[in-house]
């Protein structure tokens, strides 16, 4: 039987240069602050300026790493999106993880780039812009790049449930992770929202490389 194969860039591969990037923005900062705890905006604003200026290296390094990963995070997004849309799927959903994908990988990178500006010497000596910095970071690398993960999963989920090109279980997965990433809204007014974030983070990208190996690549050619 003839078949067609998708031409393009392997999800799978991309979503696993993504996550190798994400670990070394940690294994970085973890390594160069001394296990210093990564300051948080919600913490002691004294306690969050006091590593801004005493590890700045650590910082710069996890900027660097991270900003790398918006990029195989866009690529995965349209070889996955891609991918689809080459199996036969005409609903919105290409569409909306398409916008989704997008989204997410322009927040992770803003996120890291404020990160990279409060390295910056003399930037995190102005206890105000520098809480301002780290704020406008999270909102960007923490909810706006949640929900936009969200709309990637839930887009790529639903049409994969119906037609059955993922393993029922993955697909569920991914709803259930889109959930909690829309969910992340609410840590905009209510702070214990926040720790649906790190689920959505971690969990998405076991989703991203699970799928972007079990989409099939190959379809029968119709005489």
């Amino acid at each position: 039987m003839l078949v067609e194969k998708h031409k393009g860039p392997n999800p799978g591969i991309t979503a696993i240069v993504y996550t190798g990037l994400f670990a070394l923005s940690l294994i970085c900062y973890f390594s160069l602050s001394h296990g210093s705890g990564y300051p948080i905006p919600f913490g002691p604003v004294e306690q969050s300026q006091s590593i801004f200026l005493h590890y700045p290296g650590a910082l710069l390094a996890n900027a660097f790493f991270q900003f790398g990963m918006a990029f195989p995070l866009g690529l995965f997004t349209a070889a996955v999106t891609s991918r689809l849309t080459f199996l036969g799927v005409r609903a919105t959903g290409v569409s909306i993880a398409l916008f989704g994908g997008v989204a997410a990988s322009v927040f992770t990178a803003i996120s890291a780039i404020c990160t990279w500006v409060l390295s910056q010497p003399g930037i995190a000596e102005n206890k105000d812009l520098m809480h301002a910095l780290q704020l406008f970071g999270f909102l960007n690398g923490g909810p706006a790049f949640s929900v936009s993960m969200g709309l990637l999963m839930a887009g790529v989920s639903v049409p994969a449930l119906f037609l059955k090109l993922t393993p029922r279980w993955m697909a569920i997965q991914g709803l259930v992770l889109a959930s909690f990433g829309i969910l992340c809204t609410l840590s905009l007014l209510f702070f214990p929202a926040t720790y649906l974030l790190p689920a959505v983070r971690f969990g998405s990208m076991i989703w991203m490389i699970a799928v972007g190996f079990s989409l099939p690549k190959t379809m029968p050619l119709h005489a």
